[in-house]
């Protein structure tokens, strides 16, 4: 049995070495009321579940059905400008929009890869293609990353993002330096709270509960954010990943009127391990009504089985919570991939 032995020795001696490999530089700046000095901490105090957690997700998992291709539809048609008065989100896939708006072209946590891990042979693997080849992209200007996990912060894609378009990348605090390592200079960080002003578009880094890490000795230690974007009293919210909290209501208390919100529905099940980190359907339209959306387009679903619910169950169980908190379906829109939304930029 002592083979027994020398192969668990071996798979750990593995394991520990590719999780140092992959783990990326840490932010090292001044300690916050979100840092302690080595980490990044969240706004309501929740925490992503420890080992014992994951073993335990691990052994008693119930994943609901995926079916490879179950959706193909890619668009075909070159994307239509957009006109002053208006702003154009495209949904390619997973968190990826490109918004179009003020005379620029951002996208958001691009993935084009066909596995969010480090690795393409093995790790979640894409169920559907992007609804929107990268051929099909006009010029990009700005890249903004929620944080540094595979399926949101995927080299490959960044790296042809990088070569096609020279865009400017705008990153939590800490990212910076793992862009720099891909050679990729053109990047800047932003903190919780803090705006940076790109051409008329101000852009604020917003609090959401998640956590950070690309391997096994660097948790927490690069920030997390969503993002809220201003255009002359217009505000588009993009949520990035996100457990549910008080956050979200003082932003509303403090932002007023969003006008079109990015806000994530898949990835929550089981709801005991994943709600620290990600948002159910029902919180979605929770975070819709406590941000005061007027429009609110969902994220992060159908794409990567990332937890247990399943292809179809988040918009699913959107539409029951709509149906809960009497929201017009109108109001909270489950896109297509590849289809282009445009809506009037009339700010309250």
């Amino acid at each position: 049995m002592i083979w027994i032995f020398y192969l668990f020795l071996g798979i750990t001696i593995l394991t520990v070495v590719f999780g140092f490999i992959l783990s990326g530089p840490g932010y090292d700046g001044p300690k916050s009321e979100h840092f302690d000095g080595k980490r990044f901490v969240n706004p309501n105090g929740l925490q992503a579940q420890n080992l014992i957690g994951v073993m335990k997700y691990g052994l008693f998992r119930k994943p609901e059905k995926w079916v490879k291709n179950y959706e193909t539809d890619v668009r075909s048609e070159s994307i239509p400008p957009v006109q002053e008065s208006q702003v154009q989100i495209s949904f390619v896939n997973h968190s990826t929009f490109l918004i179009q708006v003020a005379g620029l072209n951002i996208l958001t946590d691009p993935v084009w890869s066909k596995r969010c891990s480090p690795f393409q042979w093995v790790g979640p693997e894409r169920m559907r293609p992007p609804g929107i080849s990268m051929d099909q992209l006009p010029p990009i200007d700005l890249v903004l990353l929620s944080h540094n996990h595979y399926d949101h912060l995927d080299v490959n894609t960044v790296k042809e993002v990088k070569q096609r378009f020279n865009p400017q990348f705008i990153v939590p605090l800490g990212v910076g330096a793992y862009f720099n390592k891909l050679g990729i200079d053109d990047v800047e960080e932003i903190d919780w709270h803090q705006k940076i002003n790109k051409s008329n578009i101000v852009i604020k880094g917003v609090p959401g509960s998640h956590f950070t890490s690309r391997g096994l000795f660097d948790r927490d230690k690069t920030l997390w954010c969503g993002y809220l974007l201003e255009i002359d009293g217009y505000k588009i919210y993009f949520a990035g990943d996100t457990g549910y909290g008080d956050n979200f209501k003082a932003m509303g208390e403090q932002e007023g009127v969003i006008d079109l919100a990015l806000i994530p529905i898949g990835a929550y099940k089981p709801e005991w391990f994943m709600s620290p980190i990600h948002i159910s359907p029902d919180q979605a339209v929770q975070v819709h009504n406590d941000v005061n959306a007027k429009q609110s387009i969902a994220m992060h679903f159908g794409t990567f089985p990332l937890a247990d619910d399943g292809m179809d169950t988040p918009a699913k169980d959107l539409l029951i919570a709509l149906d809960k908190y009497g929201v017009n379906k109108e109001k909270f829109i489950i896109p297509d991939e590849g289809k282009s939304y445009v809506f009037d930029m009339v700010a309250e």
